[in-house]
């Protein structure tokens, strides 16, 4: 399975590109990434027009501190969990709140829920 869908991808860069031009930009997230065999969780909004390979989110790592950050994409698609299994989309998910709501919230909870 690909990490992004085509449309999720034109609006990762589209997101990127406001990103750019306002520090204060705060979408929705455009897709949820995760490991199946380990307690890792990305909520992506953009990646950045002059790197495509890095994109901003909200990185759990499942250690109980989610952050705000970059990822590499390519590192994202090497990645494999505790039984091999790689990232994976998750295609039900659609955000309901921007990416700061999602970061206080999982800063609440100690993990994305």
């Amino acid at each position: 399975m690909e990490l992004f869908t085509a449309q999720q991808w034109a609006a990762l860069i589209a997101n990127g590109e406001k990103a750019a031009k306002n520090p204060n930009f705060n979408p929705r997230p455009v897709v949820k990434l995760f490991t199946p065999d380990a307690a890792a969780t990305w909520l992506l909004a953009w990646v950045e027009p002059d790197e495509p390979d890095i994109a901003f989110g909200l990185c759990d790592l499942g250690l109980g501190f989610p952050e705000l950050g970059s990822v590499s994409i390519s590192e994202l698609r090497e990645l494999r969990g505790r039984f091999g299994l790689p990232v994976e989309r998750d295609r039900h998910w659609q955000a309901e709140k921007t990416l700061s709501e999602y970061a206080d919230a999982a800063n609440a909870a100690g993990g994305v829920r």
